[in-house]
């Protein structure tokens, strides 16, 4: 068993490591199969020392959701200093995306794996912070193409128009994340799939110019 963690450093990543054999666990054999006794094994750690960071179970499963949205909103922040609206939210779609397809993992657990919402109140991260919270992200982005006039003069609901865009993408994420190496589908390259969604959309949903 390694020995027992004595600096800040040396705690945090340990923390950081109960976070990722966790997430791995709970995504492929479900959050309800697996035990914090489990979770230490896979890390060769005591059930003691994972308990000296986290309560319990449901605080653990916080704690994954908060580090795995903040990343998702880390790796998006740049993308909002775009000045065009509808090349910021093109962007956008595609920074979401190489995330995805990047952390499946984080993916799966977040959107793919059923557990606990979450739960703002308990939550760190912050609703309605554009530096914190994904979702309110890409409402702020088709916000400011609907503000500029840009979406199809039928079009009303803003909020409904980002969740659509959410479901398109996550769509062809999620497809490629747990059936990719299905040998029965003869797919296309990501690429291509990514693209042709957001042609699709922005075709239904942006006027003609």
């Amino acid at each position: 068993m390694p020995p027992k963690p004595k600096t800040v450093a040396e705690r945090e990543e340990l923390r950081t490591l109960i976070i990722d054999a966790a997430r791995e666990l709970f995504v492929t054999r479900g959050v309800e199969a697996v035990t914090m006794r489990k979770i230490a094994k896979r890390i060769n750690y005591s059930a003691t020392s994972i308990y000296l960071h986290f309560a319990d179970k449901e605080a653990l499963l916080r704690a994954i959701c908060d580090t795995d949205f903040l990343a998702l909103a880390n790796s998006l922040k740049s993308i909002l200093k775009l000045p065009d609206p509808v090349a910021r939210m093109l962007a956008f779609g595609q920074g979401y995306a190489q995330f995805a397809l990047n952390h499946p993992n984080h993916y799966r657990m977040m959107f793919m794996t059923e557990h606990p919402p979450c739960d703002p109140l308990t939550s760190c991260v912050i609703q309605n912070s554009a530096e914190q919270d994904a979702y309110f992200q890409l409402k702020t982005v088709v916000n400011d193409v609907f503000i500029a006039g840009k979406f199809r003069h039928d079009l009303t609901d803003s909020e409904l128009i980002a969740q659509t865009i959410w479901a398109g993408m996550h769509g062809v994420c999620s497809l490629q994340i747990s059936m990719a190496n299905d040998l029965w589908i003869n797919w296309r390259e990501i690429e291509q799939r990514l693209q042709l969604m957001q042609f699709t959309l922005m075709r239904g949903l942006l006027r003609e110019t």
